[in-house]
């Protein structure tokens, strides 16, 4: 199986040399790094070329390297049932920057590119309904951000005497965010690495 996607990366390569900033094959598994702007038309490349044909989109997600000049890597899986490959296609995109969307060469793309939005906050210039998808309606913030606080921001509860949903601030008890390592699991009927700590200290 290397052997064939060292063979089709060397091909993509080879017919688009413009747009592929680079490309490996590790663990079995094809990936090519492109240029943010070539986007569309890489992957109108990838689903029409007949060495190719990758006519699936699994899924778009990305990652946060919040260190990084270019924060995130937007990563599009594509699966071609007449090759029977994958590829996995990276863009490096910064904070703030809009990535071409690709809804004009796969409808599925749609809802893919609302969750990335708003998991990440990045934006998809020309996409035709970027709103968020998976958050409430007023949700502050992009959960899948490293920065982004385990509490969020806010909670939501029902408020019996106003007979509504309300937003709060989070709030937490102070013995909730502090943790000594050192108490066993209550009930567990194994050991936990540390356990005998606790025993120690009794």
């Amino acid at each position: 199986m290397s052997e064939a996607l060292m063979d089709l990366g060397a091909r993509i390569e080879a017919k688009r040399p413009e747009q592929v900033a680079g490309w490996h094959v590790t663990l079995d598994e094809l990936t090519v790094e492109i240029r943010t702007n070539a986007l569309p038309g890489f992957i109108e490349f990838l689903k029409a070329d007949t060495g190719c044909r990758f006519t699936t989109l699994v899924d778009i997600t990305a990652v946060d390297w919040p260190e990084r000049e270019t924060r995130f890597d937007v990563v599009y899986h594509l699966l071609s049932m007449w090759q029977n490959h994958r590829i996995r296609v990276k863009c490096a995109v910064g904070e703030g920057d809009m990535v071409p969307s690709i809804t004009g060469v796969h409808k599925a793309a749609n809802w893919y590119e609302r969750e990335v939005f708003d998991m990440f906050g990045i934006l998809f210039a020309d996409h035709p309904d970027m709103r968020r998808i998976l958050t409430d309606y007023g949700f502050r913030g992009h959960p899948l951000k490293k920065d982004f606080p385990t509490t969020g921001y806010t909670e939501v509860r029902y408020d019996e005497a106003q007979k509504r949903v309300v937003y709060e601030p989070v709030s937490l008890v102070q013995e909730y965010r502090q943790f000594d390592f050192m108490t066993p699991w209550e009930g567990a009927e194994y050991i936990l690495p540390g356990d005998e700590k606790g025993e120690a200290k009794e």
